[in-house]
């Protein structure tokens, strides 16, 4: 015998979409994995290749930490409790416990001294805590002119690795929503791109993708995440003739509201899609949206803005 639904027992009984969806703990290597690929053939790619080094020294600490969670267990359940971000980038960063990921993060680059990246390396190998400190908070905050640009790309992949290692090693919690669609619940810090993932629970489903930490957070599809309108959004892609209309794997949504916009991987299109990854070797269309008019809020840490 079946049963009927009426329309308000049927919205009662729909299951809410997952909140949350947590980086893979080897989340570095395959963003590695994925430059090495974009590089082919890309104007940039020496600098993705220089950034997939980068992602597998991030590995390495994230499996080797050289600290521990910063945040005892009773600051983080009051946070949750009260709806705050437990790992907020804002005190932790002035805290200083990522110092020692980005010194350990020194140690193992092994580099030649001469030419600009040897330059950068001396610059911050020479540096005290204190002037990390203050270029890494000048750095989350997006004053990028208070940052040496050739620095951006070692203290931001300290920043990430440090993060993303503290949200894995979060006793499972339930995180809330923020105040903005575009804030990470888990750090406080400003959403990278969003990602539309393709298998399971997920399937469908689009999770903005947290610059620092990495977290995943849901937010419904075709809704600017800054001025949360639905109104005559666009979505732009770079020309490609390999794919066909509407199904290029990364689009910018585009929101002629308040002209801002987010980058957006769709899994269903490109599988191996990689935000951070995918955000970095497309830099020609923000360059093209920039010259429409659109604004980015969305930082990528290892990448000076201009």
């Amino acid at each position: 015998m079946s049963t009927i639904l009426e329309p308000g027992q049927i919205e009662a009984s729909a299951v809410a979409p997952p909140f949350l969806n947590l980086p893979p703990a080897n989340l570095f290597e395959r963003r590695a994995e994925r430059l090495e690929h974009l590089a082919e053939g890309n104007a940039l790619g020496q600098y993705l290749m220089l950034v997939a080094r980068l992602c597998r020294l991030q590995q390495q600490l994230v499996d080797n930490p050289p600290g521990d969670l910063p945040v005892a267990h009773e600051r983080q359940r009051l946070c949750i409790r009260h709806g705050l971000p437990p790992l907020a980038a804002d005190s932790l960063v002035r805290e200083g416990s990522w110092l020692a990921w980005l010194q350990a993060l020194l140690e193992r680059f092994d580099e030649a001294s001469d030419g600009p990246l040897g330059e950068a390396l001396r610059t911050l190998r020479e540096s005290d805590d204190s002037q990390r400190k203050g270029w890494a908070i000048a750095l989350l905050a997006g004053q990028y002119d208070a940052v040496p640009a050739a620095l951006v790309p070692f203290i931001g992949a300290a920043l990430q690795a440090a993060w993303s290692y503290w949200l894995l090693a979060l006793p499972e919690a339930e995180l809330k929503p923020a105040d903005s669609l575009a804030q990470c619940p888990a750090c406080g810090s400003p959403a990278m791109a969003g990602v539309v993932r393709n298998r399971g629970k997920h399937n469908g489903l689009r999770y903005l993708v947290c610059s620092l930490c990495a977290c995943e957070w849901h937010v419904v599809r075709v809704k600017c995440v800054y001025c949360e309108s639905s109104k005559d959004l666009r979505y732009t892609n770079l020309e490609d003739d390999r794919h066909a209309p509407g199904k290029a794997p990364l689009r910018a949504e585009c929101c002629p509201g308040c002209q801002r916009y987010l980058k957006q991987s769709y899994l269903e299109n490109d599988a191996a899609a990689e935000p951070l990854a995918d955000d970095l070797a497309s830099l020609a269309l923000d360059i093209r949206l920039d010259e429409e008019g659109f604004q980015r809020l969305a930082p990528n840490l290892m990448l000076a803005p201009g």
